[in-house]
């Protein structure tokens, strides 16, 4: 088990299926937001060729711009997708545990 899932194992008392499904929503989130990470260089290296070109690439940067937002938006609708599944697989209790794990800082989504 990971290290955040274990975590929540811990703090939200998870049977065994919950584990499973709780493991599940925290892999996809890590894959988005490793794809995230990938997008954010790539839009870094456009902006910076836009701006070292010898007159101000506008479109190059522009298009660095649009993939950032649209990269940004799928990473949100991957936490609102993994927000809606742990709050069908969790009770009552546990979200409002999840709920004050994520007000106060230590796991996050």
């Amino acid at each position: 088990m990971r290290r955040p899932l274990r975590f929540l194992a811990h703090k939200l008392d998870l049977d065994d299926a919950q584990m499973a499904q709780v493991a599940a929503v925290l892999d996809d989130l890590k894959t988005e937001r490793a794809q995230g990470d990938v997008d954010h260089r790539r839009t870094q290296k456009l902006l910076a060729e836009a701006l070292s070109a010898e007159n101000f690439d506008k479109q190059k940067a522009e298009k660095a711009v649009k993939q950032q937002a649209e990269s940004a938006a799928r990473v949100g609708q991957a936490v609102l997708e993994a927000l809606e599944t742990l709050h069908g697989v969790l009770n009552a209790e546990q979200r409002r545990q999840l709920a004050l794990l994520l007000r106060t800082g230590p796991f996050f989504l």
